[in-house]
Formats: structure tokens, sequence, C-alpha cells
């Protein structure tokens, strides 16, 4: 007899549905899988013959046929275990095919026939609400990350005996709904870390405000023990809000790649990546022979953090490039060519030298010829990507005492909440711009209109710093966020002043 069950494949952060076609024969007793399985969906009749028995089915003897198609697409990953043992036992007489038309099923099965969590639940279950399904069957920690999907019907199960039961129509299990209001309420960062634990660098945290403001990339110099890294890892403290998109962005993400924890419905922190110096090409903007997401697309609408920046191999650094101009990475293999989201803010520290100081004293240690080759590790083309420069120099002992504290994050937030809600209003209708760091060529025209004299600043700027047109227009959407801060509805000539200050370090160094 010939029965279909219904589930789906991750491709990129998307889901295909797959259907899955199992015919019972007689003949030599075997089970044969097609349809480009892998590994392990070729394991899992295995895995479905011992969890039907022991679960108290009965296994078909003979010839058993498991299709997944479509052949062309790639089936990855034990989340078929559960259709495929839900299509045996209709095949076989034990269940109705006609109780399957409707439902789509997802999970993998241990031995014992309990369902276990699996990758990609909530593009399965988007995937499934836009094809009409009226149901999905997932695993009882997955039921979370598919309730937030509104339209379809969302069952866990917590085994076998469980799902047949609910396909039958004899188990009382209601469908698991996730209040999306609620969420937008609850969507928040973390509270541990704070801005009011930092202690001088005022300057550092004033440009650390117009990067979060405008989103733009930063990129902070100074020697060890300054505060870089503690800078860093408090930016996410003072991102607005994230809105039910952006978090449905970043869990759809998370999902594929298995970083979403069991029984959480959704991402409620803005990610913060910082990936070790050493990690690969591919480690960072993702890939592998079926491309999956990178550093840079888990820190879709966060922070990419890449501390001792000249440390990273030229190589990998390079490859950022696109990310950064595109906010999105698109990558090609024989499996196919994919496009991953990677709207990111780049944060990144080094120090000034090999020997972590500046000036005489740096020199005194190392030659020039290798403070020259550190610096070179970083490309031209990559520092007219990040927009702000700033120096973040050594903490005076008497701040260290300092009993006072500093500006919360609290406060902080509050500006830049005022700021993007600027932006917001100004791009209202542009899909794809939520905040300045987003213009392009025709928006940077109609929005950052200058004066004659705020021109002959900028254009004696470019000369005397020898800038490319790339840093003259970040120069001009870091002075919008500068403006959009203040309130300001036109930029001003001090605006100009400052967002022109925030590309003189490298300039300084890398002459």
């Amino acid at each position: 007899m010939l029965a279909k069950a219904h589930a789906a494949a991750v491709w990129g952060v998307d889901a295909l549905p797959v259907e899955i076609e199992v015919n019972a024969t007689w003949g030599e007793t075997q089970t044969i899988v097609v349809g480009l399985p892998d590994a392990a969906v070729r394991e899992s009749k295995d895995r479905v013959r011992t969890a039907l028995e022991n679960s108290g089915f009965r296994y078909p003897i003979g010839k058993l046929t498991i299709n997944l198609a479509p052949a062309d697409v790639r089936k990855e990953g034990p989340s078929f275990d559960l259709p495929i043992a839900v299509g045996i036992l209709a095949a076989s007489e034990q269940l109705d095919p006609n109780h399957l038309a409707d439902t789509w099923i997802v999970g993998e099965l241990a031995l014992s026939g309990e369902v276990r969590s699996v990758k990609g639940v909530l593009p399965i279950t988007l995937e499934a609400q836009r094809q009409r399904v009226r149901r999905i069957i997932v695993p009882y920690s997955n039921a979370l990350e598919g309730g937030v999907v509104e339209g379809i019907e969302v069952y866990g199960v917590r085994t076998l005996l469980e799902a047949v039961a609910l396909i039958k129509g004899e188990a009382i299990i209601k469908p698991t709904r996730v209040a999306v209001d609620s969420l937008l309420h609850d969507i928040c960062d973390s509270a541990e870390l704070d801005f009011a634990d930092v202690k001088g660098q005022e300057l550092a945290k004033r440009a650390i405000e117009v990067a979060v403001a405008g989103g733009h990339n930063l990129l902070m110099i100074g020697p060890p023990g300054s505060g870089k890294s503690m800078l860093a890892k408090r930016i996410p403290t003072i991102f607005p809000p994230m809105t039910l998109d952006e978090a449905l962005e970043i869990t759809r993400i998370h999902s594929v790649v298995g970083l979403l924890p069991d029984r959480h419905a959704i991402i409620r922190h803005r990610p913060f990546r910082s990936p070790h110096h050493t990690v690969s090409d591919v480690g960072l903007i993702g890939g592998t022979a079926t491309p999956t997401p990178g550093e840079v697309s888990l820190a879709h609408h966060g922070v990419l953090f890449l501390d001792e920046l000249p440390e990273f191999k030229r190589t990998t650094l390079e490859v950022l490039r696109q990310p950064l101009e595109d906010g999105q990475v698109t990558i090609s293999r024989a499996a196919g060519t994919m496009t991953f989201p990677a709207q990111f803010m780049l944060v990144a520290a080094m120090n000034p030298t090999p020997t972590g100081n500046f000036g005489d004293s740096a020199l005194g240690k190392c030659s020039p010829a290798a403070v020259q080759r550190y610096l070179n590790k970083i490309s031209g083309p990559l520092l007219d990507r990040i927009d702000i420069h700033i120096e973040v120099p050594a903490i005076k002992h008497e701040l260290l005492l300092r009993n006072k504290p500093a500006e919360p994050s609290a406060a902080i937030r509050e500006r830049v909440i005022k700021a993007r809600a600027i932006q917001q209003e100004r791009f209202k209708g542009k899909r794809r711009i939520r905040c300045n760091a987003q213009m392009g060529t025709k928006e940077i025209r109609q929005y950052c209109a200058l004066t004659e004299s705020q021109q002959e600043l900028l254009r004696y700027a470019l000369n005397d710093l020898n800038l490319s047109a790339r840093a003259y227009d970040r120069i001009l959407k870091v002075a919008r966020t500068i403006a959009d801060l203040a309130g300001e509805p036109s930029i001003q000539d001090s605006h100009i002043e400052e967002a022109i200050q925030y590309r003189t370090l490298d300039r300084q160094i890398w002459r």
C-alpha cells in the first residue's frame, strides 16, 4: 500500500515542503530510503524500526520503499524520523492515510519512541502557514518556537504514541499558542551589564552612542586595559528595543543553526557575537558543503565584536566587505546558492602597535617596520567601511579610584531611542532602510543636504586626510545621526566637524 506524509527540509534560513512517500509490498524484507538523503536520514530506518517496535506497533514485513520528494533537494538531519514512522504506519494500514492530508510532521525519534527536538522548527512552521496547512506536529520542546506563528495549529508531542493518537483524534492535546502582544512587551536586553560601570572614557562613550543611534560600524584603538572590551560588551544595553519582526528574523536564524534553547519561543536579546581571532572564513561568513549561517548572520540586528582585529587572518577580514556593504551575504556551493541576512553593527578593537602602546614607548620595543606590518593587516577598503574610529586611551588612576558612578545605560538608551524614532519616521515606507547607516546615494542626497560653507569644510577635510568617496558618504551619514541626537532637522557645522573627527584617527596612525 502507498501512503504519503508531509514534512519540510531546511534550506538556508527558509524551508521547502517535502512529501514522504512510503510503499509497502511483498518481497524480501528490506527498507530502502531514496530522495537524496544524507547519512542521518539514511540511518533513520534503523531508529524508526526500533522506535515503532518499542512503542507497540508492528513493523511491516516485506519490501519498504521510502521516497523523499523532491529528489533534487538534499535532505539533512534527523527531523524526518517522525514523519517516516507515521508514513510506515499508514502504508501498513495501522493508520488511516486520509488523516495525514492536511498535516505536516517533524521530529527526531529516540529508540524508545520519545520525540526529540530538532533544528529549524520556526522556518518550517512559517512555510507551513504560507502553504495554508491546517496543522503541524512538532517535538514538545519546539512547540513554543512554532507557536509564535499565527494562522496554523501547532501541536507539541512527547512520544510517537502521542503523535499517532493525535492524528487519529484519540488524544486531547491543545495547540500551542504564544501571545504575540506579550512578546512585544517582554523583549528586552540584559541588565547585567551597564555603562555606569565604566569610569572615564567619555569621548569613547559619545562615539558609541552616535554609532548605535545610527547603526554605524565602530573601531576602537587603544592600549591593553583601557576598557575596549568592557565598552563593547555593554553596547547591546543601549540599543533600542527589538520589534517583533526583528526578533522573528533573529530567531529563525538561530533556529536553523540549533542555537535556540528548548522551550523558548523567541530570542529576546539582541545578539552579541564575539568570535575568536582564529575563526575561519566559513565560520565567520557561513558555508560548508550545504551553506549554513555564519557569525555575521548570527549577529543579525545585533553586534559583531572582533577583538584584537589585526590578529584575524587578512583573508578572513576581507570576506566582511559584502555584508558590511549590502547587509546580506551570498554563498555559492555545489548544493546551491543561498543568501543569508547580515545587518549587524561591526564593533572592532585593536592595539595601536604590536606591543600595545602609543608613541615612543612602543617604538622602543619594536621597530617601525614591525608596527607598519601590524597595521597593514587591516586593508584600506575594510577601514573605509567602518564609519567611526575612536581612540580609547589608558585610564588615569584618579578616575579608577573615583566612587562616583558614570551615566547609566538607561539614560543613553533613551537618547538613542529618540534618535531612532526620528529615523523611523524619516524612512517610513522604505522597507530596507531602518537607520542612517543603511542610506543609499539617493537618501544621502535627500536627507544630508549641505550649505556651501559646509561643502567647503568637507572638501578641505577630504584633501587634507586623503579620504575616499566611500568615507565621504559615511561622514555625511554620521553627521546626520549626530543631528538626530541633537534634535536638529538639518545638519549643522558642528555635526560635520564631529563626524570628521571620527575619521582622523586611522589616517594619523596608518600614515
